[in-house]
């Protein structure tokens, strides 16, 4: 019987992405946190690649046999990940009004637009990045419910920012957008002044690390866990970044996903 020898072997590649929060502004702070998160990942006997495929669409990473680490959204890890990957933990980004781990949504309007309430908006257009997205289209369609409407003059963004731009440019009448994401438009672009926060839904477990199925998730969590607390202050201040914690997967799958066709 021949042995395997070393050219027999087929490694699986390993990937990894930090792409849910990414932009021009935090790329360098996202590109100083992997190399702390490696670097754990190392001293724990776990191999992870040098640099993120964060151009990569997410359910190409998320599905990857070699996921070493991701980010996923709760909608999407409800629905189609919790049997195919392992919950790490959930970052904590102090979201104000929120327990740690937390977030919700902001439905957002146009600074001018002078309805002052979300039914006077049930006939507007609403933007909305994806029908797959916990924050851009689950949380609002069950905000919107108790007040007996949901949007029905709707319009696809494919992105949070996109959303924002359309209502503030008056492409769309209102949008609904990631808390965090909000306030790193807040901060970081001219077209945040012409709009305002209307609403706020209720919070839901945030966005979740994720890794492979076969991954040790307890030994991930301890990496990212030194590695958020090993940041300069400036890095934890662009990230947003404050701990990361052990959210049960039971939370995620009793948050309310909006009926196929809603």
């Amino acid at each position: 019987m021949r042995g395997i020898g070393p050219y027999d072997r087929k490694e699986t590649p390993m990937i990894a992405s930090m792409m849910m929060y990414l932009r021009p502004e935090t790329e360098a702070a996202y590109a100083r946190y992997w190399a702390l998160i490696r670097a754990g990942l190392s001293q724990r006997g776990i191999d992870a690649p040098e640099n993120l495929s964060n151009d990569l669409p997410p359910f190409v990473v998320w599905r990857d046999p070699g996921l070493v680490l991701s980010q996923t959204c709760g909608m999407p890890y409800r629905m189609l990940l919790k049997n195919d990957v392992t919950l790490v933990g959930t970052p904590d980004f102090g979201v104000e009004g929120c327990p740690p781990g937390y977030y919700r949504s902001v439905l957002i309007v146009r600074q001018d637009d002078p309805r002052g309430s979300l039914t006077d908006y049930s006939e507007a257009r609403f933007a909305y990045n994806e029908t797959g997205s916990q924050s851009g289209y689950a949380a609002p369609y069950a905000h919107c419910l108790p007040s007996g409407f949901w949007f029905e003059n709707r319009v696809q963004s494919r992105g949070h920012r996109l959303s924002a731009r359309m209502v503030a440019e008056g492409e769309a009448d209102i949008a609904s957008l990631d808390a965090v994401t909000w306030r790193d438009i807040e901060r970081y672009d001219d077209f945040a002044k012409n709009l305002r926060v209307l609403d706020l839904t209720e919070p839901t477990p945030g966005l979740p690390y994720i890794a492979g199925p076969d991954a040790d998730g307890e030994a991930i969590f301890a990496a990212v866990s030194d590695a958020i607390a090993g940041l300069s202050p400036t890095d934890r201040q662009v990230l947003g970044l404050r701990d990361l914690v052990r959210i049960p997967a039971r939370d995620y799958l009793s948050v309310t996903s909006p009926p196929p066709g809603a």
